[in-house]
């Protein structure tokens, strides 16, 4: 049975912050912005957190194929930025998409790649005739102390994807993990921020989880970048998701139609998925979209 993608919405607040008003503020250098490669971050608006980014992305998702809630099996919500300790998301976004009450739901959380652990788990439920369709959604309202150099990047944004096995936009091939205990990034409970391990975010953690599990998806599938038409890396900044492209071997232009950390900034749970959103926004049938996120 294929299943895939039936539908996805995105959600970003409206408002921007550039870079440059950042580091004027902090007394920085403008050059931060052209070292991260990133002009300007998406900011939540006063009554905005994950919970109601999540539920605008998943209206879109709903209204943009005019899917009948009460056929979702499953809702999913990935997110580090969960408003409540304890309180699930999921619930709130079932209500107000107005889905039955027959549905499982459970919030994810998993650094950034909560979004995508979601739709895998919706893909499994799917799959095996568990559900008829689920609603994984990535969101975030993302966190950084002031001065830094997370509040440089860290927006917010929300994407929803309708997962099924009829109607499908995109058929999902194949998935494959690469997972191992690094702790590059954390937050302990009772903490408002979350700590990071600097630049070693990039080579033990980011480039060595995106590059395994890229090529081990490829060795899986017996596949080459060249065979795909775009690809989708997990952007954190625009500098990351720009080199471990040519590390695997991926074109400029197969990864500039996914590429909008620069005009959003880094929207954690949901960046793999926007980016993804936007691609399949100008991709045509029968064109190969490869995506990696990293969390």
């Amino acid at each position: 049975m294929a299943t895939g993608i039936v539908s996805y919405g995105v959600y970003i607040p409206r408002f921007r912050i550039r870079l440059d008003e950042i580091a004027r503020v902090w007394g920085d250098g403008e050059e931060i912005s052209e070292g991260l490669r990133v002009l300007e971050k998406s900011v939540p608006d006063l009554d905005e957190d994950a919970v109601t980014i999540a539920v605008e992305a998943a209206r879109n998702a709903i209204a943009r194929c005019g899917a009948d809630p009460k056929r979702i099996g499953a809702i999913y919500v990935g997110s580090e930025s969960h408003p409540y300790a304890v309180k699930p998301t999921a619930t709130i976004v079932g209500q107000a998409v107005c889905s039955s009450s027959s549905f499982t739901a459970a919030d994810f959380e998993f650094a950034c790649k909560a979004g995508t652990a979601a739709v895998q788990a919706c893909m499994g439920l799917v799959g095996s005739n568990l559900i008829d369709q689920g609603l994984a959604i990535g969101s975030d309202v993302s966190q950084g102390a002031p001065g830094d150099m997370l509040e440089y990047t860290a927006a917010a944004g929300g994407a929803a994807y309708l997962i099924g096995s009829r109607d499908l936009a995109a058929e999902i091939e194949a998935t494959y993990s690469f997972t191992t205990d690094t702790p590059d990034f954390w937050r302990r409970e009772g903490m408002p921020y979350p700590e990071h391990g600097g630049r070693f975010t990039g080579e033990p953690a980011y480039f060595k989880h995106v590059t395994g599990a890229a090529r081990g998806l490829m060795e899986r599938m017996g596949t080459k970048p060249e065979d795909y038409d775009y690809a989708v890396f997990h952007q954190p900044n625009g500098k990351f998701p720009v080199r471990v492209s040519r590390m695997l071997g991926f074109s400029k232009k197969q990864i500039e139609p996914g590429l909008i950390v620069p005009l959003i900034g880094n929207t954690y749970s949901a960046s793999c998925l926007i980016g993804l959103a936007a691609t399949l926004d100008v991709a045509r049938p029968g064109e190969r979209i490869f995506v990696t996120s990293f969390g």
